[in-house]
């Protein structure tokens, strides 16, 4: 009765949460990346180098870095469902706003904003799932929430490319309506949230009450069995080197994830496509990526292994990433982005299953916020240093070489953490081997 029972709460709270999760993050990716096909065209109309662009683009993730942890702490404060509905409109908001810029001094403005706005979104939503799946559940359904960031590539790539060829309708170019269209799902689905989403599972009234009582009790006894060993006070989730050091391994995936998002179109457009083609092209990628991150999150949960999945993710993005930069054809550019697409997404899920397996309550608020704003940083310091390395040679080869190189440190790091941490909380492989 008690298998049947977990089965039976367990596919009630996926079918309930994970697809509207999903949704949200699809959008968010879309707004917080969308920038990269903007600047097909929207480059040459504000008059943007490659160093403007990147810069700008990246410095989303210093307004992000600055906001995430206070904005994961409000959410473990006031609930989910508040703070996410207030977080998806003001992004929303900004985010329609980047229509109107006029010049690089607004184009900063706003990106920044836009990251401090959508501070807290992600931390949140992989916080958020905690308080619902037991941890061995965890890596597989933080995998098929994040399977929403490729699958915006997929779905939001030709949707994005086929909104530039508005250009010129009631007086706005294709970029600007771009900004404009993608932005109206955002505020929406910030309404939607405040009628949707539960907070905690004692407040579930979609289930019966023998379901609540068995997750309820559940939930605290995962807790409590983590009581001796976990962090929970906000200063030490914070100061707990395993979060640092989470960070850094995260820094070189996100510099990765980023470099894909917002220079990937402009890498395929180099070949004379149009926008509506690089559009489609640039979705194919992602699509192989999807099937990969899940498959690649349940065999990590199926094994309890967590060091190797991280490492041999990381390795074979950078794989892509320097073959990517010797490509001299469409198709080979392709492949090669398929690798990285595949590396990057199956890296993250693993990764993140780890940070509450040692941390608990206000300290699991604060390490995760402080993995993704430190880790996040690499959205900023790849997109820029590809820029800058382009303006400077002509070439995106040097750049994809760096982002490369970021994530064979990731790889070393994991490693190095792997073998040092040999506790029960080890920060790597935190669950014992069966």
């Amino acid at each position: 009765m008690s298998a049947e029972l977990e089965a039976r709460v367990l596919r009630k709270v996926t079918l309930r949460i994970v697809p509207f999760v999903m949704l949200l993050y699809f959008i968010a990716f879309i707004d917080r990346v969308n920038i990269g096909f903007a600047a097909l065209t929207m480059n040459k109309d504000l008059g943007f180098s490659p160093t403007v662009f990147g810069f700008g683009a990246g410095i989303f993730f210093l307004g992000y870095f600055l906001f995430e942890v206070p904005s994961n702490l409000v959410l473990d404060k006031v609930g989910a469902r508040i703070w996410i509905a207030r977080v998806m409109i003001t992004w929303g908001l900004i985010s329609g706003a980047m229509a109107f810029v006029q010049g690089s001094a607004s184009f900063y403005t706003l990106r920044f904003l836009l990251g401090a706005a959508e501070a807290g979104f992600f931390p949140g939503i992989i916080l958020y799932l905690s308080y619902w799946f037991p941890a061995r559940q965890r890596a597989a359904v933080t995998a098929i929430f994040m399977a929403a960031a490729p699958l915006s590539t997929v779905l939001g790539s030709p949707v994005s490319g086929a909104l530039l060829e508005l250009h010129g309708v009631l007086g706005l170019s294709g970029w600007q309506w771009m900004f404009i269209i993608e932005a109206i799902p955002a505020v929406i689905l910030g309404v939607v949230v405040l009628f949707y989403m539960t907070d905690r599972p004692e407040k579930a009234k979609w289930l019966s009450d023998e379901e609540r009582h068995w997750l309820v009790t559940t939930m605290n006894t995962e807790v409590a069995g983590k009581a001796a060993t976990a962090s929970h006070s906000i200063w030490r989730g914070l100061a707990d080197l395993r979060v640092l050091a989470l960070a850094l391994v995260y820094f070189g995936t996100s510099a990765g994830l980023y470099t894909l998002g917002i220079w990937t179109p402009q890498i395929i457009k180099e070949f004379g496509l149009s926008s509506l083609q690089v559009g489609f092209l640039n979705a194919l990628p992602g699509a192989v990526a999807i099937v990969a991150m899940v498959v690649w999150a349940r065999h990590s949960d199926r094994t309890d292994e967590r060091t190797w999945h991280v490492v041999g993710a990381c390795m074979l993005a950078s794989l892509g990433l320097v073959m990517a930069g010797f490509a001299g054809t469409v198709l080979s550019v392709l492949l090669t982005l398929a690798l990285v697409n595949i590396g990057i997404s199956s890296s993250k899920p693993p990764l993140w299953s780890m940070p509450t397996l040692f941390l608990s309550g206000s300290a699991a608020a604060a390490g995760i916020a402080t993995i993704n704003s430190i880790g996040n940083l690499g959205g900023f310091v790849g997109p820029a240093m590809i820029g800058w390395i382009k303006d400077m040679t002509g070439s995106f080869q040097g750049g994809l070489f760096f982002v490369a190189a970021l994530l064979v440190l990731s790889a070393v790091l994991t490693l190095v953490l792997a073998r040092s941490q040999r506790a029960p909380a080890a920060v790597v492989d935190p669950i014992p081997q069966r």
